[in-house]
């Protein structure tokens, strides 16, 4: 992988990382919602883990992509990345 291959995943792992701590901060303000809301909260930090999942085994098969297939696969990386960023600010923004 060349230089700028690895600087990108890495980038692209530190974001995804960088939320996923995000993600533990906002279960421990879930944790203290009203029963009715810890529920449904509950279900959205177990489909936002699944995304930031999903994000990783992107970003492992862009590691492993030929220069060939690199772009495209990059596009892919950062539409996974985007949608997990959005469906974090959304949970975020209705707590």
């Amino acid at each position: 992988m060349t230089k700028s291959r690895d600087e990108y995943t890495r980038k692209i792992k530190l974001q995804l990382d960088d939320l996923n701590v995000k993600i533990d901060e906002l279960e421990s303000k879930v944790a203290g919602a009203k029963a009715e809301a810890r529920d449904k909260y509950k279900a959205e930090v177990s489909n936002l883990r699944l995304q930031y999942r999903q994000a990783l085994a992107k970003l492992d098969e862009l590691k492993a992509s030929g220069e060939e297939s690199w772009g495209g696969m990059v596009a892919e990386v950062e539409k996974v990345r985007d949608a997990f960023v959005h469906s974090f600010n959304y949970f975020r923004s209705q707590l």
